[in-house]
């Protein structure tokens, strides 16, 4: 039977119909990437909240072993780490390592600037720049059941000596030291950017692992701190994974991504001081 030219016309408007609406079913709203909509973990902190609830972060006092214990060989180890690395005071490793230590945005946006080779801002990245500030808190706060568990003392304090930020030295005093939430986060960072720009991801994993090092330059984390660390980094961003907003994210900033290489945007600053500090 040959349908009819108004069954034809209703056949056509029917899959158009079909095709646009299946078509909006396919793409939900984009994930914000306005702080004031995000809100702050704790108003007045300015750390936005991460994208995971605390329930669902891994649990480092069940993932980690315990730190090392004193007279054992483990803390002779980062002891002897904490005094080789006294060595890089003042020097252009020190004042990255100053540099690292600070994760208020927009200031810690430019972190993986360099690597990436792209700005990184609010204005010019905006999805780029949330993933990066609510990762932050879901990979920090994810090590803090053994930080408060264990309560173990920092380098610092144990030698009596000064850090590369002194005016956090109190703070950090109370702190415990063990995993390292600096590692933790810089470690996620680079995993997650790594996915963002899987070409760079070799010298964004670098960056990373460089990141974590800062503190046992620093003075403020024992190396074992920082490898602790980074094992908390991998499992928070394993879970993200399983979080819907942070996936959309991820794909928005990989398409942001894409676009300033297109436009032949660079990233501004010291880029090459940076290299040679970082240099073997």
């Amino acid at each position: 039977m040959i349908p009819s030219p108004v069954s034809t016309r209703l056949l056509s408007g029917f899959v158009l119909a079909s095709a646009a609406l299946a078509g909006c079913q396919s793409a939900p709203p984009l994930p914000p990437t306005s702080p004031e909509v995000v809100g702050e973990f704790r108003p007045g902190s300015g750390y936005l909240r991460g994208y995971l609830d605390r329930k669902a972060l891994p649990n480092s006092l069940a993932l980690l072993p315990k730190p090392a214990e004193p007279g054992s060989a483990q803390q002779a180890a980062d002891q002897a780490t904490y005094t080789a690395t006294r060595s890089l005071r003042g020097t252009p490793r020190w004042e990255m390592a100053t540099r690292d230590a600070n994760l208020k945005f927009p200031a810690a946006a430019s972190t993986f600037a360099c690597t990436m080779d792209i700005p990184i801002s609010q204005e010019q990245t905006p999805h780029l720049n949330m993933l990066l500030r609510r990762t932050l808190l879901d990979a920090g706060l994810s090590t803090y059941a053994a930080k408060d568990a264990y309560n173990r003392k920092r380098p610092f304090v144990a030698n009596n000596d000064a850090s590369c930020t002194p005016s956090e030295e109190a703070t950090l005093a109370k702190d415990g030291s063990y995993p390292s939430g600096h590692a933790a986060l810089g470690w996620a960072w680079a995993l997650v950017l790594s996915e963002v720009a899987p070409e760079r991801a070799n010298a964004l994993l670098a960056r990373g692992y460089a990141f974590g090092q800062s503190r046992v330059i620093c003075g403020v984390h024992w190396q074992s701190d920082v490898d602790a660390g980074r094992v908390m980094g991998s499992a928070a961003v394993a879970t993200l994974h399983t979080d819907p907003t942070f996936t959309a994210q991820l794909a928005a900033a990989k398409t942001e991504v894409a676009n300033a290489r297109a436009a032949n945007l660079h990233a501004s600053g010291a880029c090459q001081a940076e290299a040679a500090a970082l240099a073997p």
